[in-house]
């Protein structure tokens, strides 16, 4: 195995590439024919942090795009023009100009400087820190689901800033809003009207530490697969559409035919496991452009555009183990190495329409989403034979795809009455085709008791060795609209009135087969996996197909939800408003079992309610610089497709499987926050808050496992929990003009920090019940059979700490920043048989982003920029723990990542 990448080599790397780019910069800006980066910026073009004339007046004056349920922010009798300060709603709003300003290239990283986001891996945005079920994503207002099914929130990196005229992030609800808001909504408004032409062409690449040129696996798929998209090499096989619509069992499907399903397989191409020994680095590619045209006397059309293209490989030399009574340590310990090659290929297509005060936006968004993982592992398995060694492969290919088209029209009918009314179509697609895992077996018996015992063999008998193939296929399609009316009574008094509709249907289906012998001979057993499966092995030695799909490969699930809300946003008297509204929402939703073997017998769930869901939030301005909010709401979480679905499926983050529970309900909660706002200068603030929040019914994820150590994660309501804790944040600027420096002139330190505390409670009483995925008939299980009252709720760390130290130039574009993040141990997955929980020990995180604006010959502004993540080396630790005993569910080395990007703008 060669040796790891060493963060010297990287940075070296990384000066490669950096110092022929740096070589182009102008240091003189302010002469000659060219505008330095800094400069000449006077509209969307261009890498400047300083923002287009026409976007600092408008941020100065307020006046920011933000098109979201309900108009615009309804900002009463407020005499600050700063939006945060002035809306209803704990909010933080990214204006054209802050984003500008913050010198990232996507909304997940200007994300970075609100106070109480959290940034992950692949640019997924959690408020508070709540994690995926508790975030909720809009653009224009309307649902924006995610490219992968089997998640809730989408990945904000794929967002351009130059796309995007304003960020919305709301910590507090309001009844114009969804009902499913646990800790947060974040609202992307596309620019309707680009304020100039601009096109800019960016490329990048990056490097692992763990991953990049080091040793990995692959498999050869197709020829496109560098693409993205397979060429028809992975198409589900004729003859097994044939038997999947014949509605026939495979145990009543003659043993020839079967055979014959099992040749018309792929074989070598999706089952050799191929070594690399270097792996190659990641490389990524963008283009955005945008246009404007004048349309009549008063009017103006806007189209914008973006597109991305990025191919990463990541390897992971991961410990999994897994144990039924953790003082006794792991009872099975693998060692797996596992290479995913992850495809990204991302569109966006905008018009926009201003005729007058009149606004149409019409967006079309596009993304795919490609991983290609294959596997190897070594380890040992005390539920099966004992002192045997297992090696199993596996190799898969996951296609996830999202397209998502919207039309939203904002119109204005005088000084009073404005009406919005958005309407949408999303369909989200994962594709699974040959997920094959081979397993292999060697005893460790003496070769005078089993001749093969130092050898490793696969009699395909499910005892010594195994080889399976699964094809799954997941569709879902999303309508949603709604209309929104505002009307004005008096500067002090507005009432807004609104209706939301939307339809999601799901159909999901996996089909799992095992290859199956008797009696095969040894010197078969020993061969390779495509060997074994060949034409030859097949059809010579009688191999078959059992299929473990269980009776109900098919599942289809619907919601349905009509809501409608009212809200009053008043000034009651000079420095105290109040913001009141109540959400009517009502939610079908149901999963279906498929009955595609005519068994007679139809399984079907149903969760069918409604819920009345007031919010109110008190403002009071005790001067022009401080002030006090106090809220209090009822919102809802609904089960998630994924969770309801009583299909397996593997979550390739957590490199574990999921089983979904038909039976779950959905989880109530109130919510309370206090807060106080100390706001210094239009971008300086400090704040603290305490917030409270009582769940009926949480969602909990836990973990089963039977005596031959298989595990599996699910999930099922507890009965209620309690939530507390409370929150300091800070922002500070200060200018470095005072230096007796040229350097120093325009140049500021950032400081940003927030601190979040958090306690949280499982509360099971005597008689509570609960139902697992595992329930058929009779009295449903006690709650404390699954959990403990009193432990904290999965995902929820007691300590959150984000730091953010930089030096930046407020002419032209220069930053250098250091990230700080710490989370303290969270739960992860209840423990298995009332062992301790499984938890996940985050730790500190430190990442440096760099940022400089340079000058190509021929005056082109460019953006050139470096990053160093995960700086420390922090590992990934996920376990069981009793006393001095830990059981290891995952543990792997990250890995440092370095990467440099150039982006030219013209």
């Amino acid at each position: 195995m060669s040796k790891p990448l060493s963060l010297a080599r990287l940075l070296l790397i990384s000066t490669a590439l950096i110092a022929p780019m740096a070589a182009a910069q102008t240091t003189d800006t302010s002469t000659g024919g060219t505008a330095g980066a800094g400069q000449g910026a006077t509209g969307d073009a261009g890498m400047s942090t300083t923002p287009s004339a026409a976007d600092e007046a408008a941020a100065a004056q307020g006046n920011v795009d933000v098109s979201i349920p309900g108009a615009d922010i309804v900002v009463t009798g407020r005499r600050t023009t700063n939006i945060s300060q002035s809306a209803p709603q704990v909010v933080n709003v990214l204006s054209a100009a802050d984003i500008k300003r913050t010198g990232e290239g996507d909304i997940a990283g200007s994300l970075q400087r609100v106070t109480g986001l959290s940034v992950v891996s692949g640019g997924f945005v959690y408020v508070r820190g709540l994690g995926d079920r508790y975030s909720l994503a809009l653009l224009n207002g309307s649902p924006l689901p995610s490219p992968e099914p089997l998640k809730r929130v989408v990945p904000l990196d794929i967002f351009p800033t130059s796309v995007i005229a304003s960020t919305l992030v709301q910590k507090s609800y309001s009844a114009n809003f969804p009902g499913e808001f646990g800790g947060g909504v974040i609202n992307l408004t596309t620019k309707a009207i680009p304020t100039e032409s601009y096109l800019e062409i960016g490329f990048g690449s990056s490097a692992n530490t763990e991953s990049s040129g080091q040793l990995g696996y692959t498999h050869y798929g197709s020829k496109s697969d560098w693409t993205g998209f397979d060429d028809g090499t992975r198409d589900v096989p004729g003859l097994l559409k044939q038997a999947i619509n014949s509605g026939t069992p495979f145990s009543n499907i003659p043993r020839a035919d079967l055979r014959a399903i099992g040749m018309s397989f792929e074989n070598s191409n999706t089952s050799v496991v191929q070594r690399t020994n270097s792996l190659p680095f990641n490389f990524s590619g963008s283009l955005n452009a945008g246009t404007a045209f004048d349309v009549g006397s008063d009017g103006r059309l806007g189209v914008i555009a973006t597109a991305s293209y990025s191919n990463k490989w990541r390897t992971r030399d991961n410990l999994q183990q897994a144990s039924l009574d953790v003082e006794q340590g792991a009872g099975k310990s693998y060692q797996q190495v596992a290479t995913d090659n992850q495809v990204t290929v991302n569109g966006l297509l905008g018009f926009g329409l201003e005729l007058g005060e009149q606004k149409l936006r019409w967006t079309n968004l596009y993304i795919r989403d490609t991983l290609k993982r294959s596997a190897l592992a070594v380890g040992r398995n005390d539920g099966q034979i004992q002192g045997a060694d297992y090696m199993t492969q596996s190799t898969a290919w996951y296609e996830r795809q999202l397209i998502n088209t919207q039309l939203v029209g904002e119109f204005k009918i005088g000084d009073s009455l404005s009406i919005d009314m958005r309407g949408g179509y999303a369909n989200s697609q994962r594709e699974a085709p040959y997920e094959r895992d081979f397993e292999y077996v060697r005893t460790n018996v003496d070769t005078a008791i089993d001749p093969v015992g130092d050898r490793f063999i696969n009699a395909l008998n499910r005892q010594r060795g195994d080889a399976a193939i699964t094809f799954s296929d997941l569709s879902e399609d999303l309508w949603s609209g709604g209309i929104d009316l505002s009307y004005k009574f008096s500067p002090d008094v507005t009432l807004t009135a609104g209706y939301a509709y939307s339809d999601t249907k799901r159909t999901s289906s996996r089909y799992e087969l095992h290859f199956d012998a008797t009696n095969l001979p040894v010197p078969v057993q020993q061969l390779r996996p495509d060997y074994l499966l060949s034409d030859l092995s097949i059809q010579y030695y009688d191999i078959s197909l059992l299929e473990f799909s269980g009776n109900y490969p098919v599942y289809d699930a619907a919601l349905k939800v009509h809501a409608g809300y009212g809200q009053v946003q008043a000034e009651v008297v000079p420095g105290l408003t109040i913001n009141a509204g109540v959400r009517y929402e009502k939610g079908d939703q149901s999963v279906t079992g498929v009955d595609v073997y005519n068994t007679g017998v139809t399984p079907f769930n149903q969760i069918k309610k409604d819920y009345w869901l007031p919010a109110v939030t008190v403002t009071f301005e005790a001067s022009p610089k401080l002030q006090f909010r106090a809220s209090g709401s009822k919102t809802i979480a609904r089960p998630q497709f994924r969770e309801l679905i009583a299909q397996p499926f593997l979550d390739t983050d957590s490199n574990r499987f999921y089983r979904g529970n038909p039976f779950l309900k959905d989880s109530q909660l109130w919510n309370a926050d206090i807060r106080a706002e100390w706001y210094l200068g239009r971008e300086e603030r400090i704040t603290g808050a305490a917030f409270y929040k009582k769940i009926e019914n949480p969602i909990e994820t836990f973990t089963t496992i039977t005596d031959t150590y298989a595990v599996t994660t699910s999930f099922a309501n507890a009965p209620e929990a309690t939530l507390y804790g409370f929150e300091l944040e800070a922002q500070k600027y200060v200018p470095l003009d005072g230096w007796d420096s040229p350097f120093f002139q325009s140049r500021r330190i950032a400081l940003i920090g927030n601190y979040t505390y958090t306690q949280s409670k499982l509360k099971v009483s005597e008689g509570d019940t609960t139902i697992p995925y595992t329930y058929t008939t009779g009295d449903l299980p006690a709650a404390s059979d699954y959990f403990l009252d009193g432990v904290p709720l999965t995902g929820q760390s007691d300590h959150l700490v984000n730091v953010q130290i930089g030096l930046e130039d407020t002419d032209k574009l220069s930053q250098q920043t250091l990230l700080l993040t710490y989370a303290s141990p969270r739960v992860t997955s209840r423990g298995p048989n009332l062992q301790p929980d499984i938890k996940e020990v985050p730790g500190i995180t430190l990442d440096f982003v760099a940022r400089q604006g340079i000058t190509l010959p021929g005056g082109i502004n460019s953006e050139l920029k470096f990053e160093a993540r995960n700086i420390t080396g922090r590992k990934f630790q996920e376990y069981q723990q009793a006393g001095d005993t830990k059981v290891y569910y995952n543990r792997y080395k990250i890995g440092t990542t370095i990467a440099a990007s150039l982006t030219v703008a013209f």
